[in-house]
Parts: C-alpha cells; structure tokens; sequence
C-alpha cells in the first residue's frame, strides 16, 4: 500500500491554497444539498440531480488536488459535462446548458493548446515542478490561453455571457453551487497557480489581469443596475466580482494576491447566501420579477435579513467580509502606485474598482427596495420558507459577518496568509473596534427614533422620489430607481448593443460560424463549372509556389 501511495503522490498536491479551498468546497457542496431537499422535491429527475451534484464535487476536489496537468485538464473538462447537466436539469433551460457547454467547453480546447505548449517548454506535466518565465512569446501564448479558460470558469469577460442567462434558467440550487461558488472558486483557483507556481509574472502580464478586471468589474455592474430579474440581476454580479479577483491578481502584490484569494471566498459565501435567498422568494411567489414583488420583509424576516447582510457584504459595507477583501485589493493598487509601477493605469483601475462598488451598492439598494420593502406587489401573503431552505441561508449570512469582524484572526491568518505568505497590512483595519462603533451608532439611531415617537415629534407626509410628490395609495417600487441611466446617450447606447447581444462572444461566434457556412454554401453550389474553376485556380496557384 505504502508504495501505491508513494507511485501516485506526486499526482497530487496539498498545500495550503488547496487545502483551504479543498473544505470550502464540501462547506458550500454540503449546503447546498439541504437547501435542495426542500426546493428540488417536486422536480422531476432527482435521482440524476443529485448523482450529478455528488460528481460536480467530486470532480472540483479532484482539480484543487491535481499536481498533474493532465489530470488536471481530466476533472476540468469532466465538470463542463456535470454544469451542462445541471443546468439541463430545467426542460426550458436546454438552451442556456448548450450556450454553457459551447463557452466553457470552447475554452477547456484552448486550455489543451496551453498545456501542451507548457510541456514543450518545461518537459513536464508536474506543477511543483514549473517556474516558466514570461520571457517568450509562445511562453505568453501559453499563459493567455491558460487565461481564457479560467476567465471562463469564473465568468470574466469577454467569457461571461453564460452566467447571467445561467442565473436566470437554471435551478436556483445549480446556480448558488456552481456560478456563484465552485466555478469561481476553481477558475480563480487556477489563476492563482498559473500566476504564482506555473508562470513567473512580468508588468506586461499584470496589466492584462488588471485591464480585464477593471473592464468586467464596470461592464457588468452598469448591466446589472437596469436588470428588472432578481436573478439575472444577481448573474450580473457574479461576473462583476470576478473583476475584483482578477484585479487583486494582476497586481502583483502579496496584499493584492491575497485579498483576492480572500475576496474568491467572500464571494462565494454571500453571492450563493444571495441565490438561496432568491430561492426562497420564488418559491414562495413563484416568481423573480422585481415589478410583481414587494413588502416580503414582514412575511419572510429570516430570508430578508440574510438577503440584507449577503447585500451589504457584496457591496463592501464594513464591518462585512466584503469590504475587508475589497479594501486589501485597493491596498494592492496603491503599492504599485506607490512604487511607480504604470501609475495612470494603476489609477484608474482603482477608481474603476471603487466606482463599481458604489454602483454595486445602488444596485442591492434597488433590489432589497424591490423585494422586500414597501408596499405587496401581485403576489398573495405568503411565509417563510421551511428551515431547510432558511438555515444554509442563515449559516452563509453568518459567515459574512464573523469573516469581516474577525478577519484577521479566522480567515486570513488562518486560510488565506499561508496561502501566499502575506501576513501583514499596508493600512490598519480594527474590525472588532469598528464594529462596536457602528453598533453604538445603531443603537443611538434607535433610541432618537423611539424618544421622537414618544414625544409625537413623528409626523406622516406624502411619498416623495427625486423630489416629486406620489400619492399615498401609489405603489412605490425601486424597480424603476435608475431608469433615468438608459436616456443618458452613452449607456442608451450601450444598452442597446448589449441588447443586441453585441458583448455576447456565443451569439457573435454563430454570426461568424453562419457567415463562414453562407460563404462556402455560396462557393460549392454544386454547379461543376464552378467547381472546375476552383480547381484550375488552385492548380494555378501551387505552379506559382512551385515554380518560385
């Protein structure tokens, strides 16, 4: 037995970036299996469901464990099969799992094209085994290409089209594991290792990672602030933060690095915390439609208050994980501003970094708004869902919390700063003290507003938006909060290309595949005058060649 082990251990690699990821996906895999006991019973095809779900975790422990390309590439491309399964799960959501296969599977060929480069450039498949330097095209081919297919897991631009219309199709449980966890997890995950242990990084290769994350992270949270679907709002943002990872990446700092191996798994925790509680609103409504919701707060408090903390997380708010994650990749930023290190682009991908999550911001403010507060919308009085489906939501939320309050002392000191051997803030952050200060100031809140409830100092008045009087019997709804932004010229336009599925590389890749087909159909017509041209014109041409 001791000389099997010892034949197959270096296949396999345990560190303490795998390790940590290695439990993070049996937390989320384990979550999510209760959560669908409940949502999933009246489906049809469980048994396939959960047989695919026991082989999609199975399958993402075998790539964090994988100290061979090869195997590697086998459980990456087995879990293209399983999403595409997944998804496939939902008779109407057939469309969406072959545009899913097609991205992601499209990508997992241009990984093969990568590793095959890297072996001829280190003559071996074993990751502990490579240092390749940046130092030669093919060897930057290789590295791309490498790129593009984690860009793709993850739902990065130009590879992101799949996870909004994923978000909108696909069973709520298939979303909350895969596009918001374990593909993010995975594809960032491989990044991380081209990007320390694979490749060893030049300026040139940092600023690619930090161009495309600035880009998606702005792109995708412009698209998300319209969104009128909880869901396809959510996909949105689950491309937007993949932005954030990149860009902590593309840094080259151990901070940046390290915030956003922090930030993968802060993003995963509250953005599956927000599907699930998407979930737990459709199947209690029956629908995602922010127009027909509203006033859900006082019919499903626990759903509403993980919603809330999943919210403020993804939108930085301190004290929660998110911010802290965001806050160590602006760090990253700032060294290398600091250090002279192409300091406009390194400005302006922090403001785009910052901007974003504002916008991120208004846009969870439009959808709590939406959902939750306010007046009903069409649908009946319903309640809260069953504790199977509210406890993962609670656990996640509550992860969000003790992540960000003991940053230091849990996640980061003890999963992510042996991950990259950073252990050490530009700034100083007291998460504990900070968040005595905003429950202080929480509580003086609470206290001015019952002393001037007590002393009648409250007084009703009409419903005002932007400064303009609604009557008190009109429903007020924050769907429409940012409507204005579509009449603006610039994102009038932008939206409408992208309602042109002009930013979609699968649509704008059958155009080409259709112009290409059209072409050839119109060059064999199977008129043989045709085709006897074509052959005196090729002969024509190889006499030429030969000749010369």
């Amino acid at each position: 037995m001791s000389a099997l082990i010892a034949k197959f251990y270096p296949m396999l690699i345990v560190d303490n970036l795998s390790r940590f990821i290695f439990w993070a996906i049996l937390l989320f895999g384990a979550l999510i299996a209760v959560y669908s006991f409940r949502f999933m019973k009246e489906k049809e095809g469980l048994a396939k469901y959960y047989l695919y779900l026991i082989f999609t975790i199975i399958a993402s422990l075998g790539v964090v464990l994988s100290n061979n390309l090869i195997l590697l590439l086998v459980f990456w491309g087995f879990l293209g099969f399983t999403l595409y399964s997944l998804i496939n799960i939902e008779a109407s959501a057939s469309a969406t799992a072959k545009k899913t296969l097609i991205i992601v599977g499209g990508t997992d060929t241009l990984m093969l094209l990568g590793i095959a480069i890297i072996w001829n450039l280190s003559q071996t498949f074993r990751i502990d085994q490579m240092r390749i330097a940046l130092d030669q095209p093919i060897a930057v081919f290789a590295y791309i290409l490498l790129a593009c297919a984690c860009f793709a897991k993850a739902g990065a631009l130009p590879f992101h089209s799949w996870v909004p219309d994923c978000a909108k199709d696909a069973p709520l449980p298939v979303v909350a594991l895969l596009p918001a966890s374990l593909d993010k997890l995975l594809g960032i995950y491989l990044l991380v290792r081209l990007s320390l242990n694979i490749f060893v990084m030049n300026n040139a290769m940092n600023l690619f990672l930090m161009i495309v994350g600035a880009v998606t992270i702005v792109a995708a949270v412009i698209m998300a602030l319209v969104q009128h679907d909880l869901k396809r709002l959510l996909g949105y943002h689950a491309v937007s933060q993949v932005g954030y990872m990149v860009l902590g990446i593309g840094t080259g700092s151990l901070i940046g690095i390290a915030g956003s191996i922090f930030h993968m798994l802060n993003n995963a925790i509250y953005k599956s915390c927000l599907f699930l509680t998407a979930g737990d609103v459709e199947s209690q409504t029956k629908t995602t439609d922010l127009d027909m919701l509203g006033g859900l707060a006082k019919f499903m408090p626990i759903t509403f208050a993980g919603a809330l903390i999943a919210s403020f997380s993804i939108s930085g708010v301190p004290p929660f994980n998110g911010f802290v994650s965001k806050w160590m990749i602006y760090q990253g930023l700032v060294e290398r501003i600091a250090a002279q290190k192409t300091v406009v682009i390194s400005v302006l991908c922090l403001l785009a970094a910052m901007f974003g999550s504002a916008l991120t911001l208004a846009s969870f403010m439009k959808l709590i708004h939406a959902a939750f507060l306010g007046t009903e919308g069409a649908h009946k009085k319903v309640s809260e869902v069953h504790w199977t489906m509210w406890l993962p939501v609670m656990i996640l939320a509550l992860l969000c919390a003790v992540f960000g309050i003991f940053a230091k002392q849990i996640p980061l000191n003890k999963f992510v700063f042996p991950a990259v051997g950073a252990g050490e803030f530009v700034g100083f952050w007291a998460s504990s003290w900070a968040t005595l200060l905003i429950l202080f100031g929480i509580l003086i809140g609470f206290l001015i507003y019952f002393l001037g409830n007590t002393k009648g100092l409250i007084r009703e008045d009409n419903n005002y938006i932007g400064g303009g009087a609604v009557g008190q019997d009109e429903r007020v709804s924050g769907v429409d909060f940012y409507n204005a932004i579509r009449e603006l010229k610039f994102f009038k336009y932008l939206y409408k290309k992208e309602e042109g599925k002009y930013f979609d590389i699968y649509e704008q890749g059958k155009n080409l595949l259709g112009f290409v087909g059209k072409l050839f159909q119109f060059l064999h017509n199977g008129v043989l005058p045709t085709y006897l041209v074509w052959a005196l014109l090729g002969t024509a041409v190889l006499f030429l060649t030969l000749i010369r």
